[in-house]
């Protein structure tokens, strides 16, 4: 990583070992900048990662994991320490997960929540923890756009695939493998959704969801004027993921590739960001601000979006599939009023679909004491069985080919049957193998620069001609 993340490194690093109080902690990483959230991560870490939670899970949640047939037998009583999704809707599930795994094995696994900010996860919780060389993590999820950061501190779990069966996504298989090392067995992968309002659609008489961004914008403004007119006032025609984080990365490469604006950098090492197409793109989304979205969506997260969408306060949202199963709760305002399509493409020349390609791995690292155990968790988490069970209960979608024609899937998750293709030759990834360890300063460059646009902050030329020298510096960084 670039040196601007060494003061942070050696903030956490102190923290494990206890050399400084929490109230030094909270002091210098207010001097750093850091947000609330990442310094409550680092004080949480002193001496021991925090968030470690009850396993017990809620009633009937995870009934449909099964136990995968090759699990060790042998490892009872060894302890490991496992970070997995952040505190959310997701959470009883993972309980339910972990206190299963505890059940087969016999392994004590103490689970731990990371941040819900990748951005904080990775440079807060994860690279300063596994710089130091500490035991405190014995397996962690991993984004899918960080093996080449992580590579150096990771075990090799190219044996899990065979002992899984196989049949795991090549492509994403590909992504995780540096060197000849599986740095993270595909868990669940992901793919940027634009979400409908199928009942709004047709009361506006549209015949069918949006296919264009003006498509969208002409559906949600009509629709949103609508019902502010009948009373709703808080109605809203689109919300997405504006923050300046990785999530704003994977919005703003959907809307630059798909306007034909190209890649921030191309496979070849060329940085693409400053041309036409990109800046009449973000420009484009600076106008959605206050209009057909809320000026708050500049601060909206995956969870604050789903929040204005699940409680029926907006006609379109662009999120993850996991949103899907969660909208379809019993007690959720939009059941069965909803459904999901291709993010718009735009109408001009290079215009085309772009689903920005996501999804988690789990990866065991190499200063785990346990790591027999470690690896038997990463086997476990990304076997068949479980990935089944997250696929119906969560809408999580599984990184093994075979099951997106299992009938049990298929009946609760009909839509996953057209996404099939996307993870076998679709969908748009970042450009994170180009750019290897370097990824985080590419991305935090780039989001930092399209947030400063959509708020109005920074002209959109200006911006990106900045953000492009910047990545320019640091491939030429990269290169030397």
């Amino acid at each position: 990583m670039g040196d601007k993340f060494n003061p942070i490194n050696k903030l956490v690093q102190e923290s494990l070992s206890g050399a400084i109080s929490r109230r030094e902690v909270m002091r210098r990483g207010a001097i750093l900048g850091l947000s609330a959230s990442a310094i409550g991560t680092i004080t949480s870490i002193n001496g021991r990662l925090a968030g470690a939670q009850d396993a017990t899970p809620t009633a009937e949640v995870g009934s449909w994991i099964t136990k995968p047939a090759n699990l060790r037998s042998d490892l009872a009583g060894q302890k490991i320490t496992v970070v997995l999704g952040a505190s959310g809707s997701g959470t009883p599930f993972t309980k339910a997960l972990v206190a299963k795994f505890q059940e087969y094995t016999g392994i004590e696994t103490t689970l731990v929540e990371g941040p819900e900010s990748a951005t904080d996860r990775l440079t807060i919780a994860y690279l300063p923890v596994l710089s130091a060389g500490d035991s405190s993590i014995d397996a962690m999820m991993i984004d899918v756009i960080w093996p080449g950061i992580l590579a150096e501190h990771a075990t090799d779990l190219s044996s899990v695939l065979t002992d899984n069966g196989g049949g795991y996504f090549d492509r994403i298989v590909q992504n995780n493998t540096v060197d000849g090392k599986l740095v993270g067995v595909p868990w669940y992968t992901d793919a940027g959704l634009l979400y409908y309002r199928k009942d709004l659609v047709e009361k506006y008489g549209f015949a069918g969801p949006p296919a264009t961004w003006k498509d969208l914008e002409d559906q949600a403004k009509a629709i949103a004027d609508g019902e502010k007119a009948a009373g709703k006032t808080d109605f809203y025609g689109f919300v997405y993921q504006a923050a300046a984080y990785e999530g704003l990365t994977c919005n703003a490469i959907e809307w630059q590739i798909s306007q034909g604006g190209g890649n921030i950098v191309e496979t070849d090492g060329t940085v693409s960001l400053d041309n036409d197409a990109a800046k009449a793109a973000f420009d484009r989304a600076k106008a959605w601000v206050g209009g057909i979205a809320p000026a708050g969506v500049v601060n909206y997260k995956e969870e604050d979006s789903r929040g204005v969408w699940q409680a029926g306060n907006a006609a379109f949202m662009r999120n993850w599939p996991y949103a899907f199963s969660l909208g379809q709760a019993a007690d959720s305002p939009i059941k069965d009023q909803f459904d999901v399509t291709l993010i718009p493409m735009g109408e001009g020349e290079g215009a085309q679909n772009a689903d920005c390609l996501g999804g988690w791995q789990m990866m065991v690292s190499k200063y785990s004491k346990s790591q027999d155990a470690a690896i038997e968790f990463a086997k476990y988490a990304t076997s068949p069985e479980v990935q089944k069970a997250q696929a119906i209960e969560m809408s999580e979608l599984p990184t093994i080919e075979k099951l997106y024609d299992d009938a049990d899937v298929l009946t609760a998750q009909p839509f996953f049957a057209a996404l099939k293709p996307v993870f076998t030759g679709g969908a748009v990834p970042r450009p994170s193998t180009v750019t290897g360890e370097y990824y985080n300063d590419v991305s935090t460059t780039y989001f930092t620069a399209v947030n400063q646009i959509i708020t109005g902050a920074v002209s959109s030329a200006d911006a990106v001609s900045q953000a492009a020298s910047d990545i320019s510096d640091i491939m030429s960084e990269k290169s030397s």
